[in-house]
């Protein structure tokens, strides 16, 4: 059987999914429904937004569903109605039980934004970064009942630079995770596709992101709060407190400084030097309560004196 020739239902929510229904559409595959999250409130209004991928999927015309569980058998006759030869399951956010699995004919594969069995879980790419991995990838697996545990089917792979952030390495493995999936579905049409079973003893799990991930403390080395600096750029961003009110930090460099933790070592146009646990970083752009990210030497001249040396940053909370 070709890979055109499938009933192919795909089930994600984020961008990161939406790239690979895009890929999926422009191969021309007959994607016959898709599935989503509910739409959730969104921005200060708290309005009821779209997903990426259902946005995605009316515009190309495609049948959309969103429930709340796939646990209901009704949600799960829905399914099976469909008749789908293959599920393609891309950061989705809900459980698939065993029966959902069990529903195509040629079962459910994911692509998941890591080299597993390294970060199973929620947040690989940040997690990644965060422990200062060299390399990330996608993993194209088989599903099953536990979290990311499905043998392996493909894997790509991609260097994690001293200068990626969350959102640089989100970008490119959302580039290399459709034509890996892609090619998957062709060996899985072919039958010529088989799986590796993860090591569970290599396993890591990337927890879901909260904002007291993103929290600085400045008693910690300024090797490790670069990384999460740049893990949490764009979400939830690495926060501190200056004159007891938030200061996100966009970008920062580590440098060679001594002091007491949060204490402004230097303050030029080339950035805030704030000394650390070990070593010093130079704040390079950071985002004012009420304002917008701006790079330290456009906040230099009318916020030098503010950030005299001597004072001190405090831990974000």
């Amino acid at each position: 059987m070709n890979s055109s020739d499938l009933r192919i239902v795909f089930a994600g929510t984020p961008e990161f999914a939406a790239a690979h229904l895009q890929a999926l559409l422009q191969a021309g595959l007959n994607i016959i429904a898709v599935y989503s999250q509910p739409d959730r409130p969104a921005g200060r209004g708290q309005k009821l937004a779209m997903s990426a991928v259902k946005t995605l999927a009316l515009k190309h015309e495609l049948p959309v569903y969103q429930p709340v569980s796939l646990r209901a058998p009704e949600a799960q006759a829905e399914l099976a109605a469909l008749q789908p030869d293959l599920l393609i399951v891309v950061a989705y956010g809900l459980i698939l039980p065993q029966a959902v699995l069990d529903i195509p004919r040629l079962g459910c594969i994911n692509s998941h934004a890591s080299l597993l069995p390294r970060w199973r879980g929620a947040a690989p790419i940040q997690r990644a970064i965060e422990a200062g991995d060299n390399t990330s990838g996608v993993t194209v697996m088989r599903m099953e009942a536990g979290l990311d545990t499905g043998p392996m089917l493909l894997k790509v792979n991609t260097p994690i630079s001293a200068a990626d952030t969350g959102g640089s390495l989100h970008d490119r493995l959302a580039e290399l995770g459709p034509q890996a999936v892609l090619q998957a579905i062709d060996g899985l049409a072919a039958g010529t596709l088989d799986g590796e079973v993860q090591d569970d003893d290599l396993a890591t799990y990337a927890h879901k992101l909260g904002k007291t991930d993103a929290r600085i403390d400045w008693a910690r080395p300024a090797t490790e709060l670069d990384r999460l600096i740049r893990a949490f750029n764009p979400w939830p961003l690495a926060h501190a407190r200056w004159q007891d009110q938030p200061l996100k930090v966009w970008a920062a460099q580590p440098e060679a400084g001594t002091g007491q933790p949060g204490e402004i070592l230097d303050c030029s146009k080339q950035g805030l030097l704030v000394a650390c646990g070990d070593g010093a970083l130079r704040l390079t752009r950071l985002q004012l309560p009420g304002g917008k990210p701006l790079a330290f030497a456009d906040l230099y001249n009318a916020r030098r004196e503010q950030f005299a040396p001597g004072q001190l940053l405090a831990n974000g909370q």
